[in-house]
């Protein structure tokens, strides 16, 4: 199982920019193995990230936007899916991982 995490390395939003960071951050922090996807260099990476991402999690209009997280080819949701995951201390269970022993992230209380 490999964690995906879709970014886009030059997006003109701050926010997307913060959001991926905190993403990126979290993962390495945590020592948790991941694969960086660029959609922003990569026309491969975009296109299998838009047609991967499910109908009910695209915006309104336009195309998912960065960034956006698989376990292998499994859609596990968006920034705002991960930042709840990690309020709630369940980013090992959203990403479909299992915590390792004594770690605070892992299964919801």
């Amino acid at each position: 199982m490999v964690i995906k995490v879709y970014i886009a390395s030059s997006s003109g939003s701050t926010a997307i920019k913060k959001q991926q960071q905190d993403v990126l951050g979290f993962l390495e922090a945590n020592k948790i193995e991941f694969e960086e996807k660029d959609i922003a260099a990569n026309e491969e990476n975009r296109k299998w990230m838009r047609e991967n991402v499910p109908e009910d999690s695209r915006p309104a209009s336009g195309n998912p936007l960065p960034p956006r997280l698989f376990n292998d080819s499994r859609y596990l949701g968006d920034y705002e899916a991960f930042f709840e995951a990690r309020e709630n201390n369940a980013v090992y269970a959203f990403l479909g991982l299992t915590a390792p022993p004594g770690s605070k992230v892992g299964e919801p209380l």
